[in-house]
């Protein structure tokens, strides 16, 4: 779950056929944040296309600026850097200067320069990936290949340990938002750190592009977890089946955060696999964890002011229409609720994890960290009591790892993930020992 709704609105793209003058898209971005400083909040709206108009009002755009004020402070400088085609539409990349901090943007145009899509990105991290210790390359060997699911087509890594025959398979299911095969967030690589740390051990694994970072457009309408996850979990179970040396009867899903949760619904449409690991997995509903996550973020602020006050108990009051089970005659099921359409709240509110992992015959592996910021130790403890007495159930807690399941010294915040920090051995040997295990 890598989504603070005070601080960040993700908000996806429709897509139009043009070419566009770099310069004029670099002036007309430059243009857009030019208002936004001038808090002209009706000119800067206007530049929207119709889409977008009927998706953010006038009030986001403002709540937006506003909280993006809140957090770095005054805005001083907006300087647009790169112009990349991608499909139908053009997306700028906006550097981004406050006083107290940097913030990057992707805006999204169309061929008549309106703003098709907003985007809060995070700037490029000051220390590069790290390859971990316990990633050893002379005993594993990795294959690009392409996940194919119904119009769609993904590229996937496959791992497979050298010189061993029959090994069980991983196929990792990322968690919420866009993310690429290694799961990167800032300068850390969880999946790509896991994938080498277990194929070092003997283990192979499956991990592929997320659907909502190559078909963002797709996401600006009516969507559930089938489309953004579950389809593309299948298929990754399907190719594990055929991998090279690979034992077909022991393929597990290692779901993180999102994924976890999600990962006894998986099980339970596909029986045969041998099990599922959740990783930080959230007991309750995702609305539950992000009211947490704004509480622990506004906590960290200090802010004892009336308008701070305020500003969180909106912040929750809106989070909280997102506890929706059904549509109504007012809500459509592309209605957004939290930078979220209706479909998806109903989707994940109808779905009970917990009572999903209580039927499975498969094994299952639930793991949580200590200084987990995003996913906390309320949920371990749901999950534990639910399920820590069944025999086919390994619950195990962490206390020094956090959300990307590398050791560190305490909670921290998002800035954490852009320093290195490779997933922890002892998981490694941990997960390594359990899917080994004869049952």
């Amino acid at each position: 779950m890598k989504k603070h709704f005070l601080l960040i609105i993700v908000l996806l793209m429709s897509t139009s056929a043009f070419s566009q003058n770099v310069i004029q898209l670099f002036n007309s971005a430059g243009d857009f944040f030019k208002l936004l400083q001038e808090e002209k909040f009706t000119e800067a709206h206007a530049r929207f296309d119709d889409n977008m108009k009927s998706k953010v009002t006038e009030d986001n755009l403002k709540k937006l600026w506003t909280d993006l004020g809140t957090k770095y402070g005054k805005a001083n400088s907006f300087d647009a850097v790169q112009s990349k085609a991608q499909g139908e539409f053009f997306a700028v990349t906006v550097e981004g200067k406050f006083a107290n901090g940097d913030q990057n943007f992707l805006l999204g145009f169309d061929k008549t320069q309106k703003i098709v899509g907003l985007f809060l990105v995070p700037g490029k991290s000051a220390a590069a990936y790290a390859k971990p210790v316990y990633a050893d390359t002379n005993l594993y060997a990795e294959k690009s290949v392409y996940l194919n699911s119904p119009g769609h087509q993904l590229a996937a890594i496959i791992t497979s340990p050298k010189n061993i025959k029959n090994f069980p398979v991983v196929v990792m299911v990322h968690g919420s938002g866009p993310a690429d095969m290694d799961e990167t967030v800032g300068a850390n690589k969880p999946f790509k750190d896991l994938a080498t740390g277990l194929a070092a051990k003997g283990i192979g694994s499956v991990r592929y592009v997320k659907r909502t970072l190559v078909y963002a457009q797709e996401f600006y309408k009516s969507f559930s977890v089938k489309e953004e996850v579950l389809d593309d979990a299948a298929a990754a179970i399907a190719l594990a089946r055929t991998v090279s040396g690979a034992n077909p009867k022991q393929i597990f899903v290692f779901g993180h955060s999102l994924g976890g949760m999600l990962a006894p619904k998986i099980a339970l449409a596909t029986p045969d696999i041998a099990g599922i690991i959740l990783a930080a997995a959230p007991a309750r509903k995702l609305s539950d964890i992000i009211v947490d996550q704004n509480k622990y973020m506004f906590e960290l602020t200090k802010d004892t002011t009336t308008a701070g006050k305020k500003q969180l108990t909106d912040a929750l009051a809106e989070i909280d229409k997102s506890r929706i089970t059904k549509l109504s005659p007012t809500l459509k099921g592309d209605s957004i609720i939290v930078g979220l359409p209706a479909s998806y709240w109903i989707d994940l509110n109808n779905y009970n994890q917990v009572n999903t992992a209580k039927m499975l015959k498969q094994r299952i592996y639930i793991l949580q960290g200590g200084n987990d910021f995003q996913v906390n130790k309320t949920d371990f403890d749901l999950w534990n009591t639910a399920l820590g007495k069944k025999k086919n159930v390994l619950v195990k807690f962490y206390p020094e790892l956090n959300h990307l399941l590398s050791p560190q010294t305490e909670k921290g915040t998002m800035a954490q993930y852009q320093i290195p920090a490779s997933v922890s051995e002892t998981l490694i040997n941990d997960l390594s020992a359990w899917i080994k295990t004869k049952q």
